[in-house]
């Protein structure tokens, strides 16, 4: 996909060859050009499409009237107008389930076009995002009119930013994550083939979406055009798309993460709690919640969600973070069952190394806090990781914090408690700073403590804190 930066639009707008997309008061706009009016009119007139809408797997558009247009500029045919997602994420950020269930969707929504008469020409992994657990398609413009004979253009870039990606998991037992990090195209055929051995060539899909698939780019690598017009003087009809998407479909279908283990009991949150305290534990959580309704809350280091739960009892939606991406795959997949699925978004991000802005000009993709800072943030049995097994400074967290002005409910963890013995059975003890003493110190430093608990006898305190100025009084 082509992707140019637009710097005379607002911060964090981008022009791709679909149109640009900007921001106006909160809105979410895209310009869009003759051609892609045409089928804009025709697309919102398909069934497909409109029941793909009602059921919230294609975002809601609407094309704005010529009274909204006033004062937003540009030489555009047209301007349409996207409901936003609560948050945006990236495929690096997503565990083995959620790629899989937005490969699918891609897919799904490719069988649903195609008798209508149309096809994705985009297959970006980007092009799906999420609202809470629920896969959305973003890239409206991506559906263009099938032209006969023509080929499933996007069926290398579905292979590089879902298939393979799914494959080097399922297959090979390998995170995906840095991986699709690392290059922001998906992984190419050349960089996964020799990973996979001759015994690999039975698994399904790899000979064909792999192997033949790496051997036919480096034939036509130095005539990249020519592939496109072989394969269409081949005479590809609708039915030779509909089928290979169907084999993608079934081939996705049955992957599952391989080299690790799948029993999510394994990953209920492993507390250290006896009954009562985590009960007192909760109940401080949802006091400290239930100070006011949040529009946004992250929940960071969030094991398997439970906490984020209770937060999203008073909040529009919660982003739950967490480094063990097998504890927010069981968050995903029960989040999947639950009333409140829309709320929670589960992500994979390790907090001692985010996900960076990244891109041309550093404007593709955005680090966390430009994507939407929170309003509350839970840091319960995190800070102890952040300072001793990651060695950031705990005023240099804490101010992290503070910088996004966020509302905290965090939990100290004291080096008499076990799970920090634990910690620093195997490091030289280099954290004399580390104490409740000079944790309050760097907290009030930026925030008031509105409340605070001993838990555990005194081993670990809870603390809700306000900005300081939030904290006072209007």
């Amino acid at each position: 996909m082509e992707r140019v930066a637009v710097a005379a639009l607002e911060p964090g707008s981008f022009r791709d060859r679909n149109g640009a997309v900007f921001y106006r008061d909160g809105q979410i706009l895209r310009g869009i050009g003759s051609a892609a009016l045409a089928n804009w009119h025709r697309l919102r007139a398909a069934s497909f499409f409109r029941e793909h809408v009602e059921q919230g797997s294609i975002v809601r558009t609407e094309q704005l009237d010529d009274a909204e247009l006033t004062g937003l500029g540009g030489d555009w045919a047209a301007v349409l107008r996207h409901d936003p997602v609560p948050f945006i994420s990236y495929p690096y950020e997503w565990t083995f389930g959620m790629l899989k269930d937005a490969a699918l969707l891609h897919l799904d929504l490719m069988l649903a076009a195609l008798p209508a008469g149309f096809i994705l020409k985009d297959s970006s992994a980007y092009n799906v995002q999420w609202k809470g657990v629920q896969p959305v398609f973003i890239d409206i413009p991506s559906f263009e009119a099938l032209r006969e004979g023509e080929p499933w253009v996007g069926y290398r870039q579905f292979c590089e930013l879902f298939l393979y990606p799914l494959f080097l998991q399922a297959y090979k037992g390998v995170d995906f994550r840095p991986w699709l990090r690392g290059r922001i195209d998906g992984i190419p055929a050349a960089s996964l083939r020799p990973l996979f051995s001759a015994r690999d060539l039975i698994r399904p899909g790899v000979l064909l979406h792999l192997v033949a698939q790496d051997a036919l780019q480096r034939r036509y690598a130095n005539r990249p055009q020519q592939v496109r017009s072989t394969m269409a003087k081949a005479g590809f009809d609708r039915q030779l798309i509909v089928n290979n998407v169907k084999g993608l479909r079934k081939i996705v279908a049955g992957l599952s993460p391989g080299g690790s283990k799948t029993e999510w009991a394994d990953y209920e949150r492993t507390h250290s709690y006896d009954e009562v305290e985590f009960a007192a534990k909760c109940a401080f959580v949802r006091k400290a919640a239930s100070h006011r309704h949040w529009r946004r809350a992250w929940d960071l280091g969030c094991n398997t969600g439970t906490f984020s739960r209770i937060v999203a009892e008073h909040a529009d939606h919660v982003v739950s973070m967490d480094g063990d991406w097998m504890a927010i795959e069981h968050l995903y997949q029960t989040q999947k069952t639950r009333p409140d699925r829309g709320k929670i978004l589960p992500l994979v991000v390790n907090l001692s190394d985010p996900s960076p802005s990244q891109g041309w000009q550093g404007l593709e993709r955005k680090s966390l806090p430009e994507r939407g800072r929170p309003e509350l943030t839970l840091c319960l049995a995190l800070i102890h990781h952040i300072v001793i097994s990651a060695n950031i400074p705990m005023q240099s967290f804490i101010g992290w914090l503070a910088n996004l002005g966020t509302g905290l409910v965090i939990e100290f963890v004291s080096k008499q408690d076990e799970m920090v013995q634990t910690l620093l059975a195997n490091k030289d003890d280099q954290y004399s700073d580390y104490d409740q003493a000079n944790f309050e110190r760097c907290l009030t430093e930026h925030y008031q403590i509105k409340a605070s608990q001993p838990l555990k006898d005194g081993k670990r305190h809870i603390y809700f804190a306000l900005p300081e100025d939030t904290a006072r009084p209007a």
